[in-house]
């Protein structure tokens, strides 16, 4: 009872325009900081106050009319059927009003379909459970997955999901947009459909598997976005956010400048410290295998298989480099993974304590790599091969346990 009451204040409070900031935010659509958010928001505002005229006169009569010709007054029913005026006008005033707030509701959907003459084009491919970004025209092309403080959070028990800032609202990789600029975003999915949705740029887009869908926008105000997939996706639906960032265009350049400089790099091939590679290989499990295999490694009974004590993972080597590499029916392939990635993970997933796995080894970037690999890598090196020297053979390097206590 008391939270229908404070319920009921707050639709008084909003109504009446006195409501808090919150009130309004979690009771009224949010206005956005885009032209088509605030079109939207006034046809929405619109609406809602022709609604409010209608239900205030509407109830007011039927109450005013209830309470004075009540029966306790002395007043008697009136016995009639059928007045033909009264329909006409109850036909004529209804339509009057759905006709004339078609028109501004048409113009809003016009506009949201204006998808022409953009200055930028920006492709969008759902997956599960993560965003793949491409920006087409300049090269750049990037994941967006759940960030890993709220990975953690929402995969172990007993953690505190609000000491993570933004928890379930952050990225490890942002869109990166500028402002003052018409965007336009080509939609898709690469297993089952998904559902793109940033509250502040005032419209949501379904991103399905063999189609694109189309939608634009142009940000006035830099600043940080964030949405959620709306589309029941998966098992982990509830972990796709979606961070867009808008900067002004000359913090906007830079970023560009600096992403394509660090895509482009050369392959990191060189040899890392064990508890290097132990860090780095956790945050490329939290990344891309613990939605299934979970962050214990135990998998779920039935559909994905556990990690801990798995022969496939603890056994050959190479065997599992392919594994990881090809996929299967269930898991996609993992081909993506550069070597240095595949390095970390493979250490990890062997030797992690969390995992319950402890084969004691360790693996380089470089020994990913077939020796084909390297010569395709560096062609203008007569032995590609010859960079790997100080690893030895290209082969799983076993390391004493004296030595792994060492180096951690």
């Amino acid at each position: 009872m008391k939270k229908t009451k404070q319920l009921f204040a707050c639709l008084v409070l909003m109504a009446m325009g006195l409501g808090t900031a919150h009130a309004a935010y979690t009771l009224n659509l949010m206005k956005g900081v885009t032209q088509l958010s605030n079109e939207i928001y006034d046809l929405h505002m619109l609406v809602l106050w022709i609604c409010v005229f209608i239900g205030v006169a509407v109830f007011g009569t039927m109450f005013y009319s209830i309470f004075h010709h009540r029966k306790s007054k002395g007043h008697v029913a009136e016995q009639f059927h059928e007045n033909t005026t009264v329909e006409i006008i109850w036909t004529i005033i209804p339509t009057v009003i759905l006709v004339a707030l078609a028109i501004p509701a048409t113009y809003a959907v016009i506009d949201l379909d204006q998808v022409v003459e953009p200055e930028m084009s920006i492709k969008v491919t759902g997956k599960q459970w993560y965003w793949d970004y491409e920006y087409l025209g300049n090269g750049i092309h990037f994941e967006s997955h759940l960030d890993e403080a709220s990975e953690k959070v929402h995969r172990t028990s007993g953690m505190d999901p609000r000491s993570v800032p933004n928890y379930l609202l952050n990225v490890d990789n942002p869109l990166v947009v500028p402002t003052k600029k018409k965007i336009r975003f080509l939609f898709t999915a690469a297993d089952v459909i998904h559902s793109w949705w940033v509250p502040e740029l005032g419209w949501k887009k379904d991103a399905n598997p063999g189609f694109v869908n189309d939608a634009w926008t142009y940000i006035e105000k830099p600043g940080t976005y964030r949405g959620q997939c709306t589309e029941l996706c998966g098992r982990d639906h509830g972990f796709m956010p979606i961070v867009v960032i808008a900067m002004e265009q000359e913090q906007y350049d830079a970023w560009v400048k600096a992403t394509l400089d660090k895509q482009n790099q050369a392959a990191d091939l060189s040899k890392q410290t064990r508890a290097s590679l132990m860090a780095k290989g956790e945050s490329v499990y939290l990344k891309n295998c613990v939605s299934c295999h979970q962050i214990d490694g135990k998998g779920i009974s039935g559909w994905y298989p556990a990690l801990s004590g798995s022969e496939k993972v603890t056994g050959n080597i190479d065997q599992l480099i392919g594994f990881i590499q090809a996929g299967t029916s269930k898991m996609p392939s993992f081909k993506k993974l550069p070597a240095n990635d595949l390095a970390q993970l493979i250490t990890y997933i062997r030797n992690s304590a969390d995992l319950g796995n402890n084969v004691n080894d360790e693996f380089q970037p470089c020994e990913m790599l077939s020796l084909d690999d390297l010569d395709d890598m560096f062609p203008d090196i007569e032995d590609a091969g010859q960079l790997c020297k100080e690893f030895g053979e290209v082969k799983p390097v076993k390391v004493s346990a004296e030595s792994s206590a060492g180096s951690e």
